[in-house]
């Protein structure tokens, strides 16, 4: 983990959660951090202690759980989350460090629990995704400033959430976006035109898309390093999805609901070889809804996304505001002799501030189409 040079322009700010009032900016070495579409990100770094006055300031700062976390960049703001974790340090020669965690602002979401019944019928996808988002910050103390448009999917859905499954929002939010004709959601920070830190879900149907233009990429060239894995464990070409017991009678056996087995003939009619597949969807208890998740589990296991990773200098266009925006990527080596020149979509970015020799660096994290 490289240390934050003086040279570059990044500040964290501690604030209170709920009310963003600021705490406190404080130096902070070993600053790492990233952002993802479907995935929560995290920052992580050591606040050096050196005396009593930095110490007294980090104690009333850095409280886990209560402190939210913006890391600046110039005055844009490139990240925000919740400080989760402090680990006070010493090392041998006597250096003291305050070792934080945070996770992107839907951390918050999987530490929520739906204690109340919720039933949506042909409601907007999107309108139940912004409801559950409500019901945790209409409750006391749990409004924390997440904001969001009025957008629609088009896509209408009947839902029933029991309190009794004790469920987090954001694993509700997960199940409901990860079905047939779906969406993604996340929450990103930015700085608004009247210079306010913002907190905003995002919900792209059937993907979140940002940018109007494609951002060229070349290698050799401004690409330093690249990675491209692919990984055929995770392939199935049949599938079945199992929901909840469907058997009311205790005295009986019980049996989960079951979708239909899919079998993806064509692709085995081309000479791959069966290859089996499942998924659990323990809450669901209507077919329609078990067969759209299988729908949707079978696609994804059939193709699975390759997450390439490229290594890029930071600065200009490369920001956090590249997630969901398409580049075009061109390559050209040993592996791909005649060039690789295809589009493709950044789902997560991952930030290495410069040290001594070493130019402030960027991973980004491309979806294969």
């Amino acid at each position: 983990m490289s240390k934050l040079h003086k040279s570059t322009h990044y500040r964290l700010l501690f604030c209170d959660l709920r009310s963003d009032q600021l705490l406190d900016a404080l130096p902070v070495l070993g600053v790492s951090l990233d952002d993802y579409i479907g995935k929560t990100g995290r920052l992580t770094g050591t606040v050096p202690i050196p005396n009593r006055a930095i110490a007294e300031r980090a104690r009333r700062a850095i409280v886990p759980g209560r402190t939210a976390v913006w890391v600046e960049r110039e005055r844009d703001i490139w990240w925000g989350g919740i400080l989760w974790t402090l680990a006070v340090a010493s090392d041998s020669r006597g250096f003291l460090g305050a070792q934080i965690q945070a996770g992107g602002w839907e951390s918050y979401l999987y530490r929520r629990l739906l204690l109340d019944t919720q039933v949506a019928e042909q409601v907007d996808q999107f309108d139940i995704a912004r409801g559950l988002v409500d019901y945790v910050q209409n409750t006391a103390g749990g409004n924390i400033g997440i904001t969001y448009d009025g957008a629609v999917s088009g896509v209408a859905r009947d839902r029933t959430f029991l309190r009794y499954d004790l469920h987090s929002i954001g694993d509700l939010l997960d199940d409901l976006a990860a079905v047939e004709d779906g969406f993604e959601w996340r929450i990103a920070s930015f700085r608004d035109s009247d210079g306010r830190r913002v907190k905003r879900l995002q919900l792209g149907h059937p993907v979140i898309r940002a940018g109007a233009s494609d951002i060229v990429l070349d290698h050799p060239g401004p690409v330093l390093s690249y990675t491209w894995p692919t990984d055929g464990t995770i392939k199935a070409n049949v599938w079945q999805s199992r929901g909840a017991s469907i058997n009311t009678n205790q005295a009986a056996d019980s049996y989960p609901l079951t979708s239909p087995v899919l079998v993806d003939d064509a692709d085995i009619a081309a000479g791959w070889p069966r290859l089996d597949g499942s998924s659990d969807h323990t809450t669901v208890e209507r077919q329609a809804t078990l067969d759209a998740h299988a729908r949707a589990d079978w696609s994804a296991a059939r193709t699975p996304v390759q997450i390439p990773e490229v290594e890029v200098l930071l600065g200009g266009t490369i920001t956090p505001a590249l997630l969901g925006a398409t580049v075009r990527l061109r390559i050209r080596d040993l592996w791909h002799p005649t060039t690789l020149d295809a589009r493709y979509r950044v789902v997560g970015l991952s930030i290495t501030p410069p040290e001594r020799g070493r130019p402030e660096t960027a991973r980004l994290y491309l979806e294969v189409p």
